[in-house]
């Protein structure tokens, strides 16, 4: 279908077929866009033309230290310009970059390090003691540690491993990119948060990263220029990919270490920031925001939000203070953002506060770039667009991972019927409009983290006065949602919720610990499975 009757000579070549990828973007932009401001960090403010020599140098050093193309090479760093760098300088070497979670547990950074095999990883001051722990556990060869110091920040390098700023000095900006030769290849490796266990490995390759920043900027209307503030962190599915993206409008990307309402405001209003990235808690911090804190600004900054969906009130608030809200939804397998909440124009536009806030916080349509996002039941059949039947959200197109790394039982199964299986159960309006009903396998969605239920009650079930232990999502003003635990003791026990929750800790990253325990008795079906939706109701009262 579609070939003409004779094509002789009509094959691909070097000059009309390019392999897709992000790293164009900023290849481009060091020519086009040579002498505007790329990226800026406090004092640090750097042209296209040295953002690009900066990259070099990294790619260069890297492969002067061994990393080959297909190796992977992780970071352990917040949002920082060496973050922003190591986004185009990892692959310009060929390599596989492994953004990763700075507020995971030594056990998972030691686990990830081993299964990913990374050759090298680059580490933020802040959080080289959590490195070295994870290496000291590590199975495998443990890789070079490169340590990222942020002096102004107070985080100055402690001169126990070889330092960024001189690690790219060692390296040369002339060094010619490896880019890919087959879109297919993989540019990125970003593990889930473990909602069943030990956390899976999302292979995702340069065509679907160079769709996903296409995509981006129709969805968001964007226009030459724009000014990026870093809230969603780098290590979740690379910042949504807006790293990548912002090289091809010419953008400037303002990099914020701790994501506070003082600093947003600030950000606004002294580097003129347009757009910004962010969980549900980071609307909540903006509209609580103390009067110091506030800043005036004389333009709409343009806001995705992603996560629990936000509250109405809230979504209503932060437009009257000059925030333009769209709801997204996506995973870590999709490369961030498929969905948006795409405003439908007059239809909506007479709408009162609180309807106009209702249908914001829907998940919406597909992006440009996606072939299709529906909601199925489970037999692959469209369900009844009632904005009542439930099904799970489906989704097909080029922004869909390669698949789990090392796992290829689990790729089969999230790939069923030829669609990527979200595990998100959602309704779907005569519209066509997507809304997230309730989370599969007990995910819980806190400031923007994936938490797994079962590794909270595993924690838990590991003391010695607990029965049993069920987690649920309890929600929450400012974080949207956190884990409360309802534990049934063993007879003669007397509860410590206190006590409980610190044993917790011992193990747990700190946002994945239980805020609440309440001590009952837990509700069980006729054969003994605890009804987890009777916790829920019960949470929602606490």
């Amino acid at each position: 279908m579609g070939w003409m009757s004779d094509e002789t000579g009509l094959e691909k070549c070097a000059a009309n077929h390019v392999a897709l990828t992000p790293l164009s973007h900023l290849r481009r932009a060091a020519r086009v866009f040579a002498g505007r401001t790329a990226v800026i960090y406090g004092a640090h403010r750097v042209s296209y033309a040295e953002y690009y020599a900066r990259c070099s140098r990294l790619a260069s050093a890297l492969a002067a230290r061994g990393v080959a193309p297909g190796d992977v090479v992780a970071t352990l760093i917040p949002n920082l310009p060496a973050q922003a760098e190591a986004h185009f300088g990892v692959p310009a070497c060929g390599a596989v970059l492994n953004t990763i979670n700075t507020r995971l547990d030594v056990d998972t950074v030691s686990y990830i390090f081993d299964h990913g095999e990374a050759r090298v990883v680059l580490v933020d001051t802040q959080f080289l003691d959590l490195a070295e722990a994870a290496l000291a556990r590590m199975d495998g060869t443990p890789p070079l540690l490169i340590e990222v110091a942020d002096p102004a920040a107070g985080y100055p390098a402690t001169g126990r491993h070889p330092e960024y700023e001189e690690f790219l000095a060692s390296g040369d900006a002339g060094f010619d990119w490896i880019m890919p030769r087959d879109e297919w290849e993989s540019l990125s490796l970003n593990y889930t948060s473990g909602t069943t266990g030990r956390p899976k490995g999302v292979v995702c390759h340069h065509r679907g990263a160079y769709l996903m920043t296409m995509g981006t900027v129709v969805s968001w209307q964007m226009v030459l220029r724009p000014v990026y503030l870093t809230i969603v962190p780098l290590f979740h599915c690379n910042g949504w990919n807006h790293t990548w993206m912002m090289p091809m409008l010419g953008g400037t990307i303002v990099c914020c270490r701790d994501i506070t309402a003082g600093a947003i405001y600030d950000a606004i209003a002294d580097e003129g920031v347009t757009h910004f990235g962010g969980a549900p808690i980071v609307l909540n911090m903006i509209v609580n925001a103390t009067e110091a804190d506030r800043r005036s600004f004389d333009h709409v900054v343009e806001v995705f939000t992603a996560g629990a969906p936000p509250a109405p009130a809230t979504l209503s608030k932060i437009e009257a203070l000059g925030f333009n809200v769209t709801q997204v939804y996506g995973l870590t397998e999709t490369y961030g953002h498929v969905t948006e909440c795409l405003w439908r124009g007059e239809d909506w536009d007479a709408l009162d506060k609180p309807a106009r806030a209702a249908v914001k916080a829907r998940q919406g349509v597909a992006f440009p770039m996606m072939e299709d996002i529906t909601v199925l039941d489970g037999e692959m059949q469209q369900v009844t667009r009632d904005g009542a039947t439930q099904g799970e959200i489906m989704i097909r197109g080029n922004s869909v991972m390669k698949g789990y790394y090392k796992n290829p039982e689990a790729t089969r199964e999230s790939f069923a019927g030829g669609y990527f299986h979200s595990g998100d159960l959602a309704v779907q309006h005569d519209d066509g409009y997507m809304q997230i009903a309730d989370r599969a396998k007990d995910i819980i969605i806190s400031g923007g983290e994936n938490i797994s239920s079962v590794e909270v009650e595993g924690v838990l079930m590991e003391h010695d006065d607990v029965l049993l232990a069920a987690v649920v999502a309890k929600p929450d003003e400012k974080w949207g949602e956190v884990p409360c635990a309802f534990v049934e003791l063993k007879p003669g026990v007397a509860g410590d919720a206190a006590a409980l929750i610190a044993f917790s800790r011992q193990t747990l990253a700190g946002f994945k610990a239980p805020k609440q325990i309440v001590f009952q008795e837990l509700p069980k079906t006729s054969t003994g499975k605890i009804q987890k939706f009777e916790l829920r109701k019960l949470a929602k009262t606490l």
